[in-house]
């Protein structure tokens, strides 16, 4: 018959219950048992000796003539005679009736000394008997005693046995139970409990060393995919050409590819499992690649023999946090696409632009001078007709000679050789020179300049005065462009912390959102605009802007303008 846990300990709980019981049955019985044995003695013997010493009295009275004497003898004589316990004491307690009878009728002196001695031969006979029954009550206390001092030790070696193992009975378990928890926890699969009993705890090894079993079944099947998936994925890493850098939440790095290394200039071993930043200390090329901001221009690495350029793109790695679902951040993966050969196309490209726009440039020049000595006087007269003709040569030609001159711009650009001439320059020369070129332009269509607030009032700059101030007329040129007839541009200049920001403001139609964002690239025109250009004049501003250390940008809403802006450093020493 198995007996579950509730069993038992109802059992435990029932035998120390009948221990108490026990203990306190014999202590109560042995209570009564002696309160029983004082009781006789006061009623046997010491009532005895009472009710002789009150007979002794009333003799005293009948002696002295005391009228009640006689009575009070009476009948302490007949509780005496009631009350007879002790051998002997029957005989005695006759012959003072006798001789109380005899005093009655006629006293005598030696009548009363009689009965006197027969009542103190009663009073001894009743003070034995009390010291022998006070000795045989002292004798059950003493074994009651022992009795109870036997079993009392007896019990208390049971119970103090029962107290140190029964805890342990439940509590072992128990704790056996939790640490083969935390070893399932920590994934120990092999963990198994060993209970011999046959109760609930030994149901519950059983379903434990069932689930730790199944669990690390699950686990190595798991296991040998994962480790599957992993070479896989390890294989499909080292064999892309592009070079490959994994990293966790805290930095470390996780897994590189063999270009990677490459480039690195070391070995898998001793990047993998690393902090990163440690290894960034002794690498260059570790410590920019971790760099949190995204750099546009290419980086430059020696591969292969050679200069190399790459394009650094981190992707972040996020999950969901398994406890309440929040996105949490698991790791960066960073990827260095190699693009030298499309480097080495668009520098081949610049170099082929910049000699043709240099090469153009004096043709051009030549086409030039020759209108401007064709309408000469001295060359002979033109007709209406020939003026408008050598008017438009004279037109297209400015435009040939603009264009190959932001072609020439866009390749110093492109190659690296931006020449600035930095210098202490006050705003309202920029502001002025920008006003006065764009003068005549603005007349034309009744569009209003507008500066607010004076230029003159605002420290100088540190600024190459040529090209700040051609990037100043372009803006203002666009803005006089897109505006409507007979409508005004804003100019404005304000002080944003160590910064100084010019900026022009139109009221035209304003550019799309979609495409604020495109408006500084490269041969990038609005569609459906409809102006004539190469589509560079923003580009090599925002270059030339970026080389004197400046921002610019660009807010629009559709339908109400647009403001185009810069700004540039305040002389330091101001």
């Amino acid at each position: 018959m198995k007996l579950g846990i509730k069993s038992k300990l109802t059992l435990g709980f029932a035998f120390l219950f009948a221990v108490i019981l026990l203990i306190g049955g014999i202590g109560a019985f042995s209570i009564q048992q002696i309160g029983y044995e004082s009781k006789e003695i006061l009623k046997d013997n010491y009532e005895s000796v009472i009710f002789c010493k009150s007979m002794m009295q009333a003799l005293d009275g009948l002696e002295n003539g005391i009228p009640d004497s006689r009575s009070a003898f009476e009948r302490n004589l007949s509780k005496q005679e009631k009350n007879i316990t002790e051998a002997g004491e029957k005989e005695l307690t006759a012959e003072v009736r006798s001789g109380f009878q005899n005093i009655s009728k006629q006293f005598s002196p030696a009548a009363e000394s009689a009965i006197r001695q027969k009542l103190y031969q009663i009073i001894d006979i009743n003070m034995q008997a009390i010291v022998r029954k006070n000795n045989l009550a002292q004798q059950t206390i003493n074994k009651v005693l022992l009795y109870i001092g036997f079993i009392g030790g007896i019990c208390f070696l049971i119970l103090f046995t029962f107290i140190l193992n029964f805890p342990g009975y439940i509590a072992n378990p128990i704790k056996e139970l939790t640490a083969g928890i935390k070893e399932i926890a920590n994934k120990n699969y092999s963990e198994r409990l060993h209970f011999k009993s046959s109760d609930e705890f030994g149901e519950l090894a059983e379903a434990f060393n069932t689930m730790a079993q199944r669990l690390d079944s699950y686990e190595n099947s798991n296991l040998a995919r994962l480790m599957f998936e992993k070479k896989r994925i390890d294989t499909i890493i080292n064999n892309m050409k592009d070079p490959i850098i994994g990293l966790n939440e805290k930095q470390i790095i996780l897994f590189v590819n063999a270009e990677a290394c490459k480039l690195l200039g070391l070995a898998e071993p001793e990047l993998v499992s690393k902090y990163a930043p440690d290894v960034a200390v002794q690498n260059d090329l570790m410590r920019t690649l971790l760099k949190q901001e995204e750099s546009v221009k290419p980086l430059k690495i020696f591969a292969d023999n050679k200069e190399s350029y790459f394009n650094r793109e981190t992707l972040s790695v996020s999950g969901k946090n398994e406890q309440d679902g929040n996105p949490v951040k698991l790791g960066n993966v960073i990827i260095l696409k190699n693009i030298t050969k499309f480097q080495e196309l668009d520098l081949a490209k610049t170099n082929f632009i910049a000699t043709i726009s240099h090469e153009l440039k004096t043709p051009i020049a030549s086409i030039k001078l020759s209108s401007k000595l064709l309408k000469d006087p001295r060359i002979g007269t033109l007709n209406s007709e020939q003026e408008e003709l050598l008017g438009n040569i004279h037109d297209e030609t400015e435009r040939l000679l603009r264009i190959t001159g932001e072609l020439l711009d866009i390749a110093q650009v492109e190659t690296g050789k931006i020449h600035l001439n930095f210098q202490e320059v006050k705003p309202e020369e920029i502001v002025s020179y920008a006003i006065e070129s764009l003068h005549f332009q603005a007349r034309q269509k009744g569009i209003s300049l507008e500066l607010s607030p004076s230029a003159e009032s605002f420290p100088s700059i540190q600024a190459d005065l040529e090209k700040t101030a051609w990037i100043m007329v372009n803006l203002l040129s666009n803005a006089i462009r897109y505006s409507p007839e007979n409508g005004k541009v804003i100019i404005t200049l304000s002080k944003k912390d160590k910064m100084l920001e010019f900026s022009g403001r139109d009221f035209g139609q304003g550019i799309e959102t979609k495409y604020q964002d495109k408006v500084f690239d490269k041969f990038f025109r609005i569609p459906g605009s409809n102006t004539t250009g190469t589509g560079l004049g923003l580009a090599i501003a925002k270059e030339f802007i970026t080389a004197e250390g400046g921002e610019i940008g660009v807010e629009s809403e559709f339908g109400k303008g647009s403001r185009f802006f810069f700004s540039l450093p305040l002389n330091s020493r101001k």
